[in-house]
């Protein structure tokens, strides 16, 4: 069973329409991006709502979607370009000693992390000394340089151990004087 005469050539001048619509759409597209590059594509459809409006276009989100798909034009989302952890290195990995560990009272377990501050054109990273039982920080340091932290970790711990040892109670938690040198971003 065939077509008829009609319907082909509404099929035909539909497709036709369509084809006109896309190009259409797809040449303001690429007008807007070349200003905005990074322009989402529900912010486009937006964008292009007067010029949809003026030429009598319809298109849906999903469709206005699945256009952009087809001419590979939907923007990616950018990767993260901060990688502050490297697990497969070669230094020695120490043991967990306090895995089973429950403190009773505050001062009988202390972790320490280190992390990074991003800066406007540099990282500073962020020594932390805290108490596990209360959760509170004892001690920190900053600095811009991770690639030595043996001389102020140790400089704090020795603070610290002073502190639980009862020598400078009033003072519990320790600051390196130099942390306020940094531009925050």
């Amino acid at each position: 069973m065939g077509y008829t005469p009609q319907a082909y050539h509404k099929k035909t001048k539909y497709h036709l329409i369509k084809q006109v619509n896309e190009d259409l759409i797809m040449q303001q597209v690429l007008l807007i991006r070349k200003e905005q590059p990074r322009c989402g594509t529900r912010k486009l459809l937006i964008m292009l709502q007067p010029f949809l409006d003026k030429y009598h276009i319809a298109i849906g989100r999903d469709t206005f979607f699945g256009l952009l798909a087809k001419h590979k034009l939907l923007v990616r989302k950018t990767k993260r370009s901060t990688h502050t952890t490297n697990s497969k290195h070669h230094f020695r990995r120490w043991p967990n000693l306090a895995k089973d560990f429950m403190p009773l009272k505050a001062h009988e377990l202390w972790v320490s992390d280190i992390t990074y501050i991003p800066l406007k054109d540099r990282f500073a990273y962020l020594f932390l000394i805290t108490d596990a039982y209360s959760r509170k920080i004892v001690g920190f340091y900053v600095s811009d340089d991770v690639s030595s932290p043996k001389n102020w970790t140790f400089e704090i711990w020795e603070i610290l151990v002073k502190f639980k040892l009862g020598i400078d109670e009033k003072d519990n938690i320790y600051r390196k004087p130099n942390y306020r040198d940094f531009e925050i971003s």
